[in-house]
């Protein structure tokens, strides 16, 4: 394999190209910061240390030059990247999508937060997936207007929430926004509260979770979606919840215990309308610092939650995915 070393900036960005990487993929770096809430990036922003940030852009293996190709961005959870997101990626690939693998977590030099959920947050994460998608609006062969965001667990949490159009319009006044949003088991636990702040995005937002899910539970989802209906704003959202399945149902192993991670069943936590969580409607005691998270996480969380495969389940979810995209990306 050739070894490619160049840097192209395209509207004050830079584009690296690295080793180890086919021919069709790029490593693109941007500039973001490290909010630990939605309250962070909402009210104080503009003071949050900057934070290099890269991920792996590849386009279709028969990619036009010419053309500009509608766009994946993936997240990973918080056992970052692993065999079963990348065969998604390749899937999106072969349709004719190009992918951006965010890599929140090796950029950061974490690679897990499973016992914490600290070290790298949604806020940071969801920060990074619009830095990413303003980046790539600038390559050539990307059509920012025709761009999805999916991830699994905490990348569900992302591809879920970066819809809520309070951080949206916080991160970038609403320029740069997903055309579609496919969340994968996420923790559905905030809510915005009152009914006044169930403001999301009106693009497609589609869960997909498994029945017995005791990371994220389904209910908690199916709840939210409830709030949001009852607000009567604007909402676009569906659930999809597969029968007999675990966490991470898609990946092709057997089902086990993680002694380290969540059970998050009983967690549910109001959000107002600057993203601060609350520890209930009735204790306004606010959830915005890893002390204060943890804290709170006692109060309703156990430890031990089972992940594993359900071959139904992972085809399932491959064959809605392609679907998903294909009906909201393509033209």
């Amino acid at each position: 394999m050739k070894f490619y070393k160049y840097i192209i900036t395209i509207v004050g960005c830079s584009f690296l190209f690295s080793q180890d990487l086919t021919w069709n993929q790029e490593v693109v770096t941007f500039k973001s910061a490290n909010p630990f809430s939605f309250e962070e990036i909402i009210t104080n922003l503009d003071n949050e240390p900057v934070q290099d940030v890269s991920g792996i852009l590849t386009l279709p293996e028969d990619f036009d030059p010419n053309i500009k190709y509608p766009l994946i961005i993936g997240v990973a959870g918080s056992l970052n990247w692993g065999p079963h997101h990348l065969k998604y990626l390749k899937m999106f690939q072969e349709m004719g999508f190009a992918t951006f693998q965010l890599q929140s977590f090796d950029s950061r030099d974490v690679q897990s937060t499973v016992g914490t959920q600290t070290e790298v947050t949604t806020a940071m994460v969801i920060l990074d997936s619009y830095r990413a998608l303003e980046t790539l609006s600038g390559h050539p062969n990307i059509d920012a207007n025709h761009a999805g965001i999916t991830g699994w667990s905490l990348g569900g949490g992302v591809s879920l929430y970066s819809a809520w159009l309070p951080l949206i319009n916080a991160i970038n006044g609403g320029k740069f926004m997903f055309a579609a949003h496919l969340p994968i088991y996420p923790p559905c636990m905030a809510y915005p509260y009152p009914k006044e702040n169930m403001q999301f995005s009106v693009a497609p937002i589609h869960i997909l979770i498994g029945e017995l899910d005791n990371w994220v539970p389904a209910a908690a989802c199916t709840e939210l979606i409830d709030k949001m209906y009852v607000s009567e704003l604007p909402i676009n959202i569906d659930i999809t919840i597969y029968k007999d399945s675990h966490h991470s149902f898609d990946r092709v192993s057997e089902v086990t215990v993680n002694e380290e991670g969540y059970t998050l069943g009983d967690c549910r936590f109001p959000m107002n309308e600057e993203g601060s969580l609350w520890l209930s409607e009735y204790w306004h005691i606010p959830i915005n610092k890893p002390l204060r998270q943890k804290l709170a996480l006692l109060t309703c969380a156990g430890r031990g939650p089972s992940m594993g495969g359900n071959k139904e389940a992972r085809e399932a979810s491959f064959k809605f995915s392609a679907e998903f995209f294909s009906k909201y990306l393509k033209k």
